[in-house]
This record gives structure tokens, C-alpha cells and sequence, in this order.
């Protein structure tokens, strides 16, 4: 059976397009929205509306559909809001050798390099979290953004000089 013919509405084919998009699609989404509970959230919904429209969604647009669903749930969501990231706290190094002045200077650089972060424009912020965080090449990013690859190197150059000026005044 070729991708054309798949059957988005049999049980075996919407699992098959879970285990290959959930994870890409959440990491998407958390980079747009930086809460990994919304984003689990927005995947759940996503792929709820696509067994709903099973019918109507080829397998070939699947993903498409699954992207522009839980994108426009995301807009939805914060229409009047700002986003702000917020990163999952991660366990303090701490050694006997660290002075807790030390200690409290770290802990607020690392805030404010995530504040940083999350005030990047979204089209840098996207493009600097799939490079360093998913490790995701400019031409992956590209082509998962659906812009050229001169479009995400010109992101990233615009987002690390922002960041290279913040980190400067921290």
C-alpha cells in the first residue's frame, strides 16, 4: 500500500503517524510556547482533531495537518499574551569548593541568559533552540520550517549577536 493510500483512520496508520511526529511536534511546540505541559497539551489536541478528520486528511498531509493544528491551537491560546520561555529548572552543580556567592551569581546569569532566550524574536528563538538543543542542522531547520536555508542562518546570526550584547551586560 503506497503513502496515498494509507488510511489515516485505521488504528495501525494514525500510530504509525504518532511514533514517527509526536516528539518533533512537541519539541516544536515547546520551543514556541517554552511550558512542556502546553505543549504535550497542544500535541494531545492536535492528533485528537486529526482522528476526527481521519477522513478528510491524506496520509501524505498528515504531518502538515498536525503542525498547522497545533500551531494555530497555540496562537489560539496566547492571543493577547506575550511568551515568555521558562526552562525546566535543572539540578545545581555544587561542589565544596563553590562559594554560595558563586553560586548565586550562576543561578542569576542563568536566568537571565533564559530571559534572553525568550525575548529573541520567535523566528531567532526557534531557530537557535532547534541548532542548540536539538541539534538540528540549518538545512534540517530549513526544511522543517518550510524557509530557505539563508533564512535560518540569517535568524541565528541576528539571535547570537543578541545574545553576545545581553550576555556582555550581564
Amino acid at each position: 500500500m503506497s503513502q496515498n493510500e494509507k488510511s489515516v483512520c485505521e488504528k495501525r496508520v494514525f500510530n504509525e503517524l504518532f511514533d514517527l511526529n509526536s516528539e518533533s511536534l512537541r519539541n516544536y511546540l515547546y520551543y514556541q510556547c517554552g511550558d512542556l505541559q502546553q505543549a504535550e497539551d497542544l500535541v494531545q489536541e492536535a492528533f485528537i482533531k486529526l482522528w476526527n478528520n481521519c477522513k478528510k486528511v491524506l496520509f501524505k498531509k498528515a504531518r502538515g495537518f498536525l503542525f498547522a493544528v497545533a500551531k494555530n491551537a497555540f496562537y489560539n491560546q496566547v492571543e493577547h499574551q506575550k511568551v515568555v520561555l521558562k526552562y525546566a529548572k535543572q539540578p545545581q552543580k555544587t561542589s565544596d569548593t563553590e562559594t554560595p556567592e558563586f553560586q548565586l551569581e550562576e543561578k542569576e546569569f542563568m536566568e537571565r541568559l533564559q530571559k534572553a532566550i525568550a525575548d529573541l524574536p520567535e523566528g531567532q528563538r526557534e531557530v537557535f533552540l532547534l541548532n542548540r538543543m536539538d541539534g538540528m542542522t540549518y538545512k534540517e531547520i530549513a526544511e522543517f520550517l518550510g524557509v530557505s536555508q539563508k533564512a535560518v542562518e540569517k535568524r541565528m546570526h541576528k539571535a547570537l549577536i543578541k545574545l553576545r550584547k545581553t550576555v556582555k551586560s550581564i
